[in-house]
Parts: C-alpha cells; sequence; structure tokens
C-alpha cells in the first residue's frame, strides 16, 4: 500500500498559503513569456544551431566545446536557452506540488498546474525537433506557438489559485461577453499565426543557410498588421458594450488597450527600420505581454456576473418592500 501511505503522509503536510502559490504562479508566467523571448534572442543572433543536436550540445558533449564550425558566443546564446528551459521546468514542478498540496482540493487549479511541467517537456521536444530539422522555417512557428498556448494557460492558473476563504470560484458569464471574448481570442490567434509565418519569411531564420518561407515579407505583414486592426477595432466596441454593465474590469481592459497600441507601434517601426534584431525580441515579448493581458480580462470578466445596471434596478425595484 505504498500510495495510500504516500496521499497519507501528504494529507498530514499543511496547505502552503495563497501568497506562497500565487507568487510561484506568477513566476511561472514570467519565466513562460522570458523562455519565448529567449528563443527570440537565438534566432536574432542566428544562434539556432550552435548547438547541432539535441539533447547534447555536440555529440559526447551536454555543454558547448571550441568547434571551427561554430561560433563560441553561439553556441553559449543557444545552450543558455536550453539552460533557462531548466529554470521553467523547476518553476513548473513547484507550483504543481503547491497545488497538490493546497486543501480544500480544487481540480481546475490542480489541472492547470499539472500543464505547467507538462508543457515545458513538450515545449523541450519541440525544441529538440526543431533543432534536428535544421530550423525549418514551420518547425520554428509551431515552436513559437506552442509558447504563446503555455503563456495563456500559465495566465488561467495564475488566475485560478484559490483565495484562502470561501469555496472554489465559479464562473458566470454574459453571454453576449462570452461571444465577444471569443472572438477577440480568436482575432489573436489569427495575430500569431500570421506572425510566425512573417518571421518564417522574414531575414532572422536562426541559422543563415535555414531556408524561408517563399512568400512576400511585406504581403504577410499586411496580413498580419490587417488582424492586429481588427483586433484593436473589435476591443474598442467591447469598451462601449462594458459601459452597460455593472462593475466592468476597467483596469484589465485598460491594460490590454495600452499593450496592444504598444505591440502594433514596435510593429509598425519594426517593419519600417529593416526589421532590426532588438526590436524583433521586443516584439515577441509584447506578443506575450497581449496574451497574458487578454486572458487576464478574460478571467476578469468570467470572475464577475455581469448585468445591465438598468436591469439590476428593475430587479431590485422589483423585490417586495418589508415593514
Amino acid at each position: 500500500m505504498p500510495f495510500a501511505s504516500l496521499q497519507a503522509r501528504v494529507a498530514r503536510v499543511p496547505s502552503p498559503s495563497r501568497r506562497l502559490q500565487l507568487g510561484v504562479a506568477i513566476a511561472v508566467v514570467t519565466t513562460q513569456a522570458l523562455i519565448a523571448m529567449t528563443g527570440a534572442i537565438v534566432r536574432v543572433t542566428g544562434s539556432g544551431l550552435g548547438c547541432p543536436t539535441w539533447p547534447q550540445c555536440f555529440p559526447g558533449s551536454m555543454v558547448p566545446v571550441e568547434h571551427p564550425e561554430y561560433a563560441t558566443l553561439n553556441q553559449w546564446i543557444e545552450y543558455g536557452n536550453r539552460l533557462f528551459t531548466g529554470v521553467v521546468g523547476l518553476i513548473a514542478g513547484a507550483a504543481l506540488v503547491l497545488a497538490v498540496l493546497h486543501k480544500p482540493r480544487d481540480r481546475r487549479y490542480l489541472r492547470l498546474a499539472i500543464a505547467m511541467p507538462v508543457g515545458v517537456v513538450v515545449q523541450a521536444i519541440l525544441g529538440g525537433i526543431t533543432v534536428r530539422l535544421d530550423l525549418v522555417w514551420w518547425s520554428v512557428a509551431v515552436h513559437l506557438l506552442a509558447s504563446t498556448v503555455m503563456v495563456w494557460l500559465a495566465t488561467l492558473f495564475a488566475h485560478a489559485v484559490p483565495k484562502d476563504d470561501g469555496p472554489p470560484r465559479t464562473h458566470s458569464t454574459n453571454p453576449t461577453l462570452a461571444t465577444w471574448l471569443t472572438v477577440q481570442t480568436g482575432l489573436l490567434v489569427g495575430i500569431l499565426v500570421t506572425g510566425t509565418m512573417v518571421t518564417g519569411a522574414g531575414p532572422h531564420g536562426g541559422d543563415r543557410a535555414t531556408p524561408r518561407l517563399d512568400i512576400p515579407v511585406e504581403t504577410l505583414a499586411h496580413v498580419h498588421a490587417a488582424f492586429l486592426y481588427t483586433f484593436l477595432g473589435s476591443l474598442v466596441l467591447l469598451g462601449f458594450y462594458l459601459r452597460g454593465t455593472a462593475n466592468p474590469p476597467w483596469r484589465r481592459y485598460r491594460i490590454l488597450l495600452a499593450v496592444a497600441l504598444a505591440q502594433g507601434t514596435i510593429g509598425l517601426v519594426q517593419f519600417w527600420t529593416g526589421v532590426p534584431e532588438l526590436l524583433v525580441s521586443l516584439h515577441v515579448l509584447g506578443a506575450m505581454s497581449v496574451i497574458i493581458a487578454t486572458a487576464s480580462l478574460w478571467c476578469g470578466i468570467q470572475d464577475q456576473s455581469f448585468e445591465s445596471p438598468k436591469t439590476k434596478d428593475t430587479i431590485v425595484a422589483q423585490e417586495p418592500q418589508t415593514t
């Protein structure tokens, strides 16, 4: 009965504080976003094949070694990204342990916690496949899109950290808002997918010999921008709709609007200035920020019950008066 004994021991461990769980959850979100940025740094510096094999850096060596065909700096940039993946995995594992120890058990919180280390393993495997495929553009795109999914799930995880008092939270969303958020998220997916295609056709493939997507960058950039403009337009309309609801999460809405506008500005400057390396990395970090802000707004709306102020006043007026 070793498993039953382990369960009994876990049950005796005191539940970790919400402050600790929330701190680790925020660290999960931060590291998931940063690993995407470090991957962008690997790409723009041409270090994608600095370690030409996986999981080893070179055949017979887990760490960089002197090699006439591979610059030492490129090796360490790629190897540093691999090491940081280990940090991301450790923090994700810590988050899972805290979720297991939390009492009472919150199934949604635990499921999202399980997804964190599982996602890190999947990402590591995708990274290895990308190296073994010599950074073909579509493999890099899949690798980046997997990071965007992990950042979204990590944000949901951070918002799912249970409160110290009361039962697990329930979600009650206005049907119109639910549809609007689904459309908004679909537009975000379009932005991200077309963004990876722009990257696949652009000059920063991670290695000079890597074949690029054979579609004009200008064409893909215009399609990518069209998704962004539609996303911003939908967001503005969402703001007008929220004005007619009770207790709208204005702070989260304004953060998303500001981050999306900043991201669009970086993209335009990047396009006009010939796609400089620094702006490429900042643009990837900006994309992660938009994902976090969108998921945060989604959670903020789900965690509150919205109704029209007029409807609310009518309900109050219809309640029987007591004397």
